[in-house]
């Protein structure tokens, strides 16, 4: 079974995707902001990393260049609705730039993320 560690700091989003990954079969760890990802993924490194872009304490760009600096193969997909003052297509480039292989604008098109989470864990 795939291990997948979604990072997301709005509780009703987290709850809502990991009980759609869960249900699809796979094993999720569930982090709050990009700071308590980098130590759970220290932890217990998972095949997969789902991140949230805005969020407090250390936001998904930090979070995605620490991992990725400390791990270099760790797989990322982008999740980001943007802010007030930058949009989420920056963001979300960012992530990308960063080495995220997918990104998905908010609200998360939930058939397209699982379709490409079997693509990179399998099944």
């Amino acid at each position: 079974m795939a291990k997948l560690l979604l990072v997301e700091d709005d509780e009703q989003v987290r709850t809502m995707l990991g009980e759609t990954l869960r249900d699809e079969g796979y094993d999720v760890v569930e982090a709050v902001n990009g700071r308590e990802a980098v130590e759970r993924y220290r932890d217990c490194p998972c095949d997969l990393v789902i991140m949230d872009i805005i969020m407090p304490e250390k936001d998904g760009v930090e979070a995605i260049h620490a991992l990725r600096r400390e791990f270099p193969d760790t797989k990322v997909i982008a999740i980001s609705g943007g802010s007030p003052h930058i949009k989420g297509d920056y963001l979300l480039g960012t992530a990308q730039a960063l080495g995220a292989i997918k990104t998905f604008a908010k609200p998360v098109d939930i058939a397209g993320l699982l379709e490409t989470v079997e693509e990179v864990v399998g099944r």
